[in-house]
């Protein structure tokens, strides 16, 4: 007997519906649900997943869909930044709100992905090590083999405290001229 899908994806393509299905599975309905997404807010280790109705090609390591992303707080070294969009494209790194997720087709990617990120931002694995090691668990699942970086996080992400709201450049005096040349220039306009 097949089992029936949430109803909250039950309209959704194939491959999206049985990627969000996996989360359902392990962390019931999702807390918020759009014709486009559905998502889980502290679900597990995570600040948040969110399902997508739409998919994306990703070839790394192989081909796969994408379409479940895996949210952290992560206040990430702004040198490592280049490293980690070399190392894996589904991997993003959001400085302002301080936050680093992955997306791809399921948890157990997004650990792996995730875990190798911090590899990375604390050196501990350099671009190439990191994407052959993701592509050494990728296949050690499929051969039914340990794959500890697919099972859980390997570090303890951060617990708010990871935006970073960047410097200020403009003054309140700047904004104030900006604003007084504004009204100059477009009074002068419509003459």
């Amino acid at each position: 007997m097949e089992k029936e899908s949430s109803p909250a994806i039950a309209q959704w393509p194939e491959d999206a519906r049985e990627a969000a299905q996996l989360v359902v599975d392990q962390y019931g309905e999702p807390d918020e649900v759009t014709a486009s997404f559905v998502v889980w807010h502290k679900p597990g280790p995570w600040k948040r997943i969110v399902a997508s109705r739409q998919v994306h090609e990703h070839n790394f390591p192989a081909p796969h869909l994408d379409s479940v992303e895996s949210v952290i707080d992560y206040r990430f070294p702004d040198d490592k930044a280049r490293d980690v969009f070399l190392f894996d494209g589904s991997v993003v790194i959001n400085r302002t709100e301080g936050e680093v997720s992955a997306r791809c087709h399921d948890e157990q990617a997004n650990f792996l992905a995730l875990n190798l990120m911090h590899d990375i931002a604390t050196n501990a694995k350099n671009i190439q090590q990191a994407r052959e090691y993701y592509a050494l668990e990728f296949l050690n699942a499929r051969r039914k083999q340990p794959t500890p970086y697919m099972e859980k996080l390997h570090f303890m992400p951060a617990q708010g405290a990871a935006a970073d709201p960047d410097t200020r450049l403009l003054t309140d005096e700047a904004l104030q001229q900006a604003v007084e040349e504004g009204k100059r220039n477009s009074s002068g306009k419509g003459g």
